[in-house]
């Protein structure tokens, strides 16, 4: 239940993103058999998705291995780490016909700080799961 409460929260940020940050589109087909919304809302959720893996799965590895550079930054080095789990979800997204596409790093850097803050205030909206797991000890 928690992967799709992120899923959804990653999608609702990557697409107000999308909306506000000029260089990060998504790439969806207006086919005439189904609405554009529809095929927007599909792939949405499948970038979602993929970003959702991408951020679980490679994201701790890239933390542990450039844990000097967070020193060193005093944390900022974070969202040159959220720009790259972006532009990764970019360049895996585009061997599909559909997708979500970053024209470069700074726009990655720019879309990675708005994600975060949409993330993180949906993140306090929206329950996950943990607190009534705590609340029941």
């Amino acid at each position: 239940m928690r992967f799709v409460i992120k899923v959804l929260i990653n999608g609702i940020a990557l697409w107000l993103t999308s909306l506000w940050v000029s260089g990060v589109d998504f790439i969806t087909d207006h086919d005439l058999t189904t609405s554009p919304v529809l095929n927007t809302v599909i792939v949405v959720a499948i970038v979602a998705a993929v970003f959702t893996l991408v951020n679980a799965i490679v994201k701790p590895i890239v933390k542990v291995v450039s844990f000097l550079f967070y020193i060193l930054t005093l944390g900022l080095f974070f969202l040159v780490v959220n720009a790259l789990m972006l532009m990764l979800t970019s360049w895996i997204t585009g061997f599909t016909d559909y997708g979500l596409r970053v024209d470069g790093f700074w726009t990655a850097v720019l879309a990675a700080l708005i994600i975060s803050i949409i993330s993180l205030i949906l993140t306090v909206i929206l329950p996950d799961g943990r607190r009534r797991e705590h609340s029941r000890r």
